[in-house]
C-alpha cells in the first residue's frame, strides 16, 4: 500500500486506492462539503459508491471516462447515506448509464427518502439482496449495518478482494483545508493529546477534526461503540470514508480506532442533562403528560 502515500498523485484523474478500486471525487469543496465517491471495477462491470453531488457530476463522469470505462458498464449505485445532496445526482446518472437493469442499493429507510430521485433504475434494499452484491466473476461487496452511525439505516461496504472498507460516516471528517487525499500520521501525532490546531505546523489538526466530526454527527456513544465492534472482525486494510481523508497505514488505523473507541460526549451524550421532554410523566389513562414549558425545549 506504499503507493497510497505518494505526494505526487494527480487528483484531476481517478486515484487507485486498491485492487479495482478508484477514488473519482474532486478536491474542490462544495459549500464546505467534499464527498468521496468511489468506483469498484471488476472486468467489464462497475459499481459506484456514494456517487457525489450534482455539483460534482461533471468531474465524476470525466474521471470514469479517463478510466476507459463506458457508463453502461455500471451495474449498480450504492448509497450509504440519506444525504439529499448525494441522491440529487441520481437522475443524471440514470440517464447517462442508460441501463434498464441498473440497481440502486441502499437501506430501505434511505430508499424511502430517496425514492423521489429514482426514475428508471431498480431500488434494492440490503435485505432484498441478502446484504451482498456479486459481480459476474464472483467478486462480492458485503454490506454491514451500523445503525445510528449516524442514521438509523447507516451501513458500510466491504470489498474483500481489495481489503477496502467504504466506511460511510465512520472515520469521516470535515476539514476546511484538506491537503492530500490520504491521512498520514507521524509518531508525534500518535502521542499528541489532540489540539484543534497542530502546535507544530499551525494547521488544522486532521485527528481533532475527525473526532469532532464524530461528536457532532454520530448519534451517541453507544451507536459509535456498536459500529466499531461491528467492523472489528472485518479484515480491512484501507478505510475509505464518505468525507475527509482515506486511511491505509496499519498503525494509523489502530491509533484512530483507539481514539474513537475512547471518545466521550458523542451526539446526545454531550448534553449536560435530560431535556424536559424526556422527563414526561404518565397520566392514569396511559397517555404521556408533557411538562409545562414556555414553548422552548429546555435542558436541565
Amino acid at each position: 500500500m506504499s503507493h497510497l502515500r505518494s505526494s505526487s498523485l494527480d487528483y484531476d484523474r481517478p486515484v487507485k486506492v486498491g485492487d479495482g478500486i478508484y477514488w473519482v471525487g474532486t478536491t474542490e469543496m462544495d459549500h464546505g462539503w467534499r464527498p468521496n465517491p468511489y468506483c469498484v471495477v471488476d472486468q467489464a462491470e462497475a459499481v459506484l459508491i456514494d456517487a457525489g453531488s450534482r455539483a460534482q457530476f461533471t468531474s465524476l463522469i470525466l474521471k470514469i471516462m479517463q478510466m476507459g470505462l463506458p457508463p453502461s458498464a455500471i451495474k449498480a449505485l450504492v448509497y450509504q447515506s440519506a444525504d439529499p445532496r448525494l441522491w440529487g445526482g441520481l437522475c443524471h446518472l440514470e440517464a447517462l448509464i442508460h441501463r434498464k437493469d441498473l440497481k440502486v442499493i441502499s437501506h430501505k429507510a434511505f430508499l424511502a427518502l430517496g425514492q423521489q430521485h429514482v426514475e428508471s433504475s431498480i431500488p434494492c434494499s440490503l435485505e432484498d439482496i441478502g446484504h451482498r452484491l456479486e459481480f459476474s466473476s464472483g467478486r462480492t461487496l458485503e454490506f454491514f449495518q451500523v445503525p445510528f452511525a449516524c442514521s438509523s439505516g447507516s451501513f458500510v461496504t466491504f470489498d474483500r478482494k481489495s481489503g477496502v472498507l467504504f466506511s460511510g460516516d465512520l472515520f469521516s471528517s470535515q476539514m476546511v483545508q484538506e491537503k492530500g487525499l490520504f491521512l498520514e500520521l507521524g509518531m508525534e501525532c500518535r502521542r499528541c493529546e489532540g489540539h484543534s490546531v497542530c502546535p507544530r505546523s499551525e494547521q488544522e489538526c486532521p485527528v481533532f477534526a475527525m473526532l469532532q466530526f464524530h461528536r457532532e454527527n454520530i448519534s451517541s456513544e453507544k451507536a459509535l461503540q456498536y459500529a466499531l465492534k461491528r467492523i472489528a472482525s472485518v479484515p480491512y486494510q484501507v478505510l475509505a470514508p464518505h468525507q475527509g481523508r482515506l486511511i491505509s497505514g496499519t498503525e494509523d488505523i489502530a491509533h484512530l480506532n483507539f481514539l474513537l473507541t475512547s471518545l466521550k460526549e458523542v451526539g446526545i451524550d454531550a448534553f449536560p442533562g435530560e431535556c424536559s421532554l424526556c422527563r414526561m410523566k404518565s397520566e392514569p389513562n396511559g397517555h404521556a403528560k408533557y411538562p409545562e414549558t414556555d414553548g422552548r425545549l429546555s435542558v436541565a
